[in-house]
């Protein structure tokens, strides 16, 4: 009985110095992404320019916010965006593991090395005034200082149970002699971080554990391994109904994750004989400093291996990740709706693929030579359905003036698409007027050509000149309606053109020259939205 009771006021501690730990790591996470998360996103884009430049920004800016995930859910978001290639964020991916191992680094360097119960108390109070009396980067940075007194309260307490359970418990009884025991421990380093929902925890209570005596060094390092891979399964379930490059995103992190840890799993025997060999007194005096050193070399190490194949290992994730039968839309990700800019980002790439679709349409109408295959136009309804409610939900409340002019130039680009989905849906019989009249053959070429000129600019990014080319259309268009008129009501008068072949002839340039508006107003409100967005 009384063994049971010491058992549960040891316990009770435990788990409160791992919430206060869990805590932090929020708190700090919070704090650092409100204060610098803009500036983190701008870089993550203008330094990663190749795989290797995004697995180091990735591991800069996973160490700056404290969080793999954050890292992740923006690489995913510029990918969806359009704004970098898959494999470049593959980069960042592979990076943000390396960057996940500085809390291991900071555990193990301050909080079991420099005493702060004395300090952490009062940098609590200071940040919570912060917080609460300040406005703006002091409120955000308040929050984060209070996050990271708060780790390390959590470590002292959980430091202080792990030591008074050293007399009732002998780490003998997780052996890591045999690969089923390892296997076992890296289960429970898995089970740990899906639990927690954080691989950082699951790291500092190895490292704790590790410090207290009641668990070795390659007990802890399987720990640490499952960890890594435990962190993974947040991923993967986020992939539950996500989209297509979010899917890719989330299966990388997965297998890059698993290979890694198999990979550490097999050099655990090596790394502690290399470190018996040339520093035994790490193992003897600095067994947290030997866990963390070993976490981030099998990362740096994978990293390493992987980035000379990252072009071939994003080719075989997409072969092996395929779009779905129903996923041919618009393929946003509702997630980033907590992101306005990233939503911005991927509706403004959504609302351009939709009109290079449509232009294609109205190419084949016209009688483009190679326009392609009819495009399926309810499925494009769907499409622009979806593009404008992930439009609406977006909240532009915490944002400054110009993503507000780019969402409102968004929309009405979106609104012009719709309606010129609408006459290429609606009205065949005005098209193929268009396309045979004879009197409309300069004014068809015309078209023929500016339709050229527009898609050849949005394949540059240049919607400045999709829309010089636009523009040109639509005045060449809205200024041939009124002689066209003239010369079909003359035919009429004449009796050398029925009226019903007359008044098909006249719907018929009518239906170009709306068409040719709305190509122009779509054009002129994505360069709208280019320069809101400082592109």
């Amino acid at each position: 009985m009384g063994q049971h009771f010491d058992i549960v006021n040891i316990a009770i501690p435990a788990l409160g110095g791992l919430g206060l730990f869990l805590l932090g790591m929020v708190l700090l996470t919070d704090g650092l992404r409100a204060l610098a998360g803009d500036a983190i996103r701008a870089n993550l884009v203008r330094f990663t320019r190749t795989p290797l430049s995004g697995a180091l920004t990735g591991a800069l800016t996973t160490t700056a916010l404290q969080s793999s995930s954050a890292t992740t859910v923006a690489a995913v978001g510029f990918v969806g965006a359009g704004l970098m290639p898959f494999a470049n964020a593959l980069g960042i991916i592979f990076g943000a593991n390396i960057g996940s191992t500085a809390t291991g680094w900071l555990v193990a360097l301050i909080g079991f090395k420099l005493s702060l119960s004395t300090l952490a108390l009062p940098l609590v109070f200071a940040g919570a005034l912060a917080r609460l009396f300040a406005r703006g980067r002091l409120a955000h940075g308040g929050l984060a200082l209070a996050g990271f007194a708060l780790i390390f309260i959590g470590i002292e307490h959980m430091q202080g149970a792990m030591r008074a359970l050293e007399p009732m418990f002998s780490f003998d009884a997780l052996p890591a002699t045999g690969i089923g025991d390892r296997l076992a421990l890296v289960a429970l380093g898995i089970g740990f971080t899906v639990c927690t929902q954080a691989s950082s925890a699951a790291v500092a209570t190895a490292l704790t554990a590790l410090n207290a005596g009641l668990l070795g060094f390659e007990q802890a390092a399987c720990i640490v391994i499952g960890a890594d891979i435990g962190t993974t399964v947040t991923a993967a379930l986020a992939t539950l109904g996500a989209t297509l490059d979010a899917r890719r995103t989330g299966y990388s992190h997965v297998i890059y994750n698993v290979c890694t840890g198999c990979m550490a799993f097999l050099l655990v025997d090596l790394y502690a004989w290399l470190v018996a060999t040339f520093a035994p007194a790490l193992r003897a005096h600095d067994p947290e400093l030997m866990l963390v050193g070993f976490h981030t070399g099998f990362n740096v190490l994978g990293v390493v291996l992987v980035l000379p194949f990252a072009q071939s290992f994003a080719r075989a994730i997409e072969r092996l990740v395929g779009p779905r039968e129903d996923e041919q839309l618009a393929g946003l990700d509702r997630r980033l709706l907590s992101q306005p800019t990233l939503a911005l980002d991927a509706l403004g790439r959504a609302v351009e693929q939709a009109y290079r679709s449509l232009l294609g349409e109205l190419a084949r109408q016209l009688g483009v030579a190679g326009a392609g295959t009819p495009l399926d136009l309810a499925r494009m309804q769907r499409l622009l359905d979806e593009l404008q409610d992930f439009a609406g939900d977006i909240d532009l409340r915490a944002t400054h003036g110009g993503e507000w002019q780019r969402l409102l130039a968004l929309l009405h680009a979106l609104d012009h698409l719709q309606r010129l989905h609408e006459r290429l849906d609606e009205e065949p019989l005005r098209a193929r007027t268009a396309r045979t009249s004879d009197g409309l053959v300069d004014e068809r070429r015309a078209a023929q050509a500016a339709l050229a000129e527009i898609v050849a600019a949005l394949a540059h990014t240049r919607p400045d000149l999709a829309r010089a080319a636009s523009a040109a259309l639509h005045e060449r268009l809205g200024s041939a309606v009124q002689p066209f008129r003239d010369r079909v009501a003359q035919a009429m008068a004449a009796r050398t053109l029925s009226v019903e072949a007359g008044t098909e002839e006249l719907e018929g340039v009518r239906w170009l020259r709306r068409v040719g508006r709305h190509v122009a107003r779509i054009a002129h409100h994505l360069e709208a939205a280019a320069h809101a967005a400082g592109r």
